[in-house]
C-alpha cells in the first residue's frame, strides 16, 4: 500500500485478513477508524493504561507490521479476544476483538513499546492482557 494513500474500511479489512496491523501505538477499529495512543505506566498499584492522543476517520500508514504470532486467546458471548506479538519487528505486542461467525474485527490494539501479550481476559465490559516479562514502556 503506498504512504499517500488514505485507507479505507475495506483495506483495513484486507490487511487484517492478511495478518498485518499499522505499526505504532494504535487502537485499529475495524470501521476503519484509527485512534493514536500513548502508553502509561501507573506505579501504586503497578498497571499500565493506554490514553488517546488523536482519533482519524482518514488516515495514511507509514509503515506495516506483521501480526504473526498468537499466544493468547478468550471466547466470551460470540467475541474473542486475542494477544501476541510481532516478533519480526523487536517484539511489538498486541491485542484483538473479533466478532465470531463472520470473523470480523472489532478492534485492535497496538503497542511497540512492550514485550508480547502473553494472556488475556474477556468479560461483558472489558478485555485485559498481560505480559510475561515485565513491561516497561519508554520514559
Amino acid at each position: 500500500m503506498a504512504n499517500n494513500q488514505a485507507v479505507t474500511v475495506e483495506d483495513v479489512q484486507a490487511r487484517w485478513r492478511a495478518r498485518e496491523a499499522p505499526d505504532g501505538d494504535l487502537i485499529l477499529f475495524g470501521d476503519g477508524t484509527l485512534s493514536v495512543m500513548e502508553f502509561h505506566e501507573f506505579a501504586d498499584p503497578i498497571r499500565w493504561e493506554w490514553s488517546e492522543v488523536v482519533r482519524a476517520k482518514q488516515w495514511t500508514p507509514t509503515n506495516w507490521l506483521d501480526v504473526d504470532i498468537t499466544l493468547a486467546s478468550c471466547t466470551q458471548d460470540g467475541i474473542r479476544a486475542l494477544a501476541g506479538e510481532s516478533a519480526a519487528h523487536g517484539s511489538i505486542g498486541w491485542v484483538a476483538l473479533i466478532r465470531l461467525g463472520e470473523e470480523t474485527l472489532e478492534w485492535l490494539a497496538i503497542s511497540q513499546h512492550s514485550n508480547p501479550f502473553s494472556s488475556v481476559e474477556l468479560n461483558e465490559t472489558t478485555v485485559s492482557s498481560g505480559t510475561s516479562r515485565e513491561m516497561r514502556p519508554p520514559r
